[in-house]
């Protein structure tokens, strides 16, 4: 089940585990990507919080946690290359995954129809 944000991540949920990411269209603004720091595992974040950051050639811009939960597993290629995060953003270019504290919270979120819609 893939889900969407207004603030441009994306989610696909297994589980009760999201794994999260930034859109294309959010990559395509941001342009070329050179530098992400990633959360630490374990750490905790409530809806809205910073979990990452993202420096591109044109600005820097915070990553924000889709849903309260807890910081299961980070994408440490995308530290090393953050170009993966434009080349393959809703694939390879993952940022973390969060075990989500309430699962049926992800069904306020947007589908795929509602978000293209926002974006236009």
């Amino acid at each position: 089940m893939l889900k969407f944000t207004e603030e441009h991540e994306w989610l696909k949920i297994e589980g009760g585990v999201a794994t999260v990411g930034i859109t294309t269209h959010a990559a395509e603004q941001l342009g070329d990507l050179v530098f992400v720091e990633l959360p630490e595992v374990g750490a905790t974040f409530s809806k809205g919080g910073d979990a990452s950051t993202v420096e591109s050639v044109k600005a820097a811009s915070d990553v924000y946690c889709p849903l309260d939960g807890e910081i299961v597993e980070v994408n440490e290629a995308i530290t090393a290359d953050p170009s993966l995060v434009n080349s393959d953003p809703q694939g390879a270019g993952w940022f973390f995954k969060l075990k989500l504290a309430n699962p049926a919270d992800a069904d306020a979120l947007m589908d795929e129809a509602a978000y293209k819609e926002l974006v236009g």
